[in-house]
């Protein structure tokens, strides 16, 4: 909503019931809906947009990423639109879709209960030619249609298997893929790639880094190709996407999954930080099929041409109970240090923590050298930035050196 009020683009915002007054208080156009209601009255929410001028609807979060896709798709006249977003939230049907289209995927199968994936493991395993004193390889179960890392699970053997509870099912089984893992942020206009960026996982959840180290960005022309690959098996034309692949030493590149929204890990801030532009204008302008070519060329830097790395750490209390924050003074004399919003939570009892989106705050670096803002990220992994102590600390304001 800021990106686009600084570019005086008029925007409504679809917002869930509750949010009226913040709206109002703010001078912020909005239409009310309740996401979680599914019925054949839902086009009524398409017209009372279209009855506003409105034209182009952009998802930000997972669970909008259907409705985007239904309201693009009458927005548009083109009902194959829904579909095809539909991709993008079932991801046993992405994984068939990628594979059908000569996409390098692993092993996968749905599974309806605890006997599929016990016979999974053991076929994967067997697979592999693995005997009985071997351990085996992981298999991952990941709900069909959760965001990002929600509900995964690694499985070993059949004892963690019958952990699996009867709510999880249907679910996706899938097999390890080795390499590097990283994510792409690609913005799409007719088809073709407009920008794409290369963002290094450190520790996947935890910390990464945008634009990626010299030596995964030598890679840069496989994985567009592998990129460009996805966006004609999936037919994206317009937007952005968020995929995740896995690159071995030897160049070989798996697809692991694919988003339609703001990617997570604050990679949007990076990539801002990075390459000096805006993405979320740049969203809007891939996913509106009227921008010219020549706002796209104007708009787009080259990914080769960035200001040094940008990387953050997401912070997850390592203690039951907190009460303040404990920044250490060795972080706040780094070079690389830029700021960090840490917070102590109104409760002091740590909420359980629930996939890769509940952090307690983050820390920002930015740096010229790739391999120290790696080797940073690993180690303060390992600080601990909470604590139960009674003891003032510095506010994020005073111990920041960037705002």
């Amino acid at each position: 909503m800021e990106a686009l009020a600084a570019i005086d683009r008029p925007f409504v915002a679809v917002v869930p019931p509750g949010f009226e007054s913040h709206m109002e208080e703010h001078g912020i156009d909005y239409e009310t809906w309740d996401f979680e209601r599914l019925n054949e009255q839902s086009d009524q929410l398409a017209q009372r947009l279209m009855a506003r001028g409105v034209e182009l609807a952009v998802p930000l979060f997972e669970e909008c990423v259907e409705w985007a896709g239904a309201l693009n798709g009458r927005f548009r006249d083109d009902r194959r639109l829904f579909t095809r977003y539909l991709l993008f939230r079932d991801k046993a049907m992405m994984k068939r879709r990628a594979q059908m289209h000569g996409i390098r995927v692993g092993v996968f199968e749905e599974a309806d209960s605890r006997e599929d994936v016990h016979r999974f493991l053991k076929r994967v395993n067997k697979a592999l030619i693995k005997v009985d004193d071997d351990p085996h390889d992981p298999v991952h179960l990941k709900p069909l249609a959760a965001a990002g890392s929600m509900g995964h699970r690694m499985l070993r053997t059949a004892e963690q298997v019958e952990e699996i509870r009867d709510d999880e099912f249907p679910c996706l089984l899938e097999s390890h893929l080795e390499g590097q893992e990283f994510s792409c942020e690609v913005f799409v206009h007719a088809g073709k790639i407009r920008f794409l960026n290369i963002n290094e996982y450190v520790h996947l959840g935890h910390s990464n880094f945008t634009p990626a180290s010299p030596e995964l960005e030598a890679s840069r022309p496989i994985i567009e190709a592998a990129v460009q690959q996805l966006i004609d098996a999936f037919e994206i034309e317009y937007g952005m996407i968020h995929p995740e692949f896995f690159i071995t030493p030897d160049k070989k590149v798996s697809f692991g999954e694919v988003a339609a929204r703001v990617p997570g890990g604050h990679i949007f801030e990076l990539i801002e930080r990075a390459h000096g532009f805006n993405p979320f204008v740049g969203f809007v302008l891939c996913a509106d099929p009227k921008t010219t070519e020549e706002e796209l060329e104007a708009f787009f830097p080259d990914p080769s041409e960035h200001d040094g790395f940008s990387g953050c750490l997401m912070v997850y209390p390592r203690q039951k109970v907190v009460s303040r924050v404990k920044l250490p003074e060795k972080l706040l004399l780094e070079d690389y240090y830029e700021k960090h919003n840490l917070f102590v939570p109104v409760s002091a009892k740590v909420a359980e923590r629930v996939a890769f989106g509940d952090h307690y705050g983050t820390v920002f670096f930015r740096g010229p050298k790739a391999d120290v803002m790696r080797e940073l990220l690993r180690n303060y992994e390992d600080e601990d930035f909470y604590t139960s102590e009674q003891e003032s600390t510095p506010s994020p304001d005073e111990t920041s050196t960037a705002t």
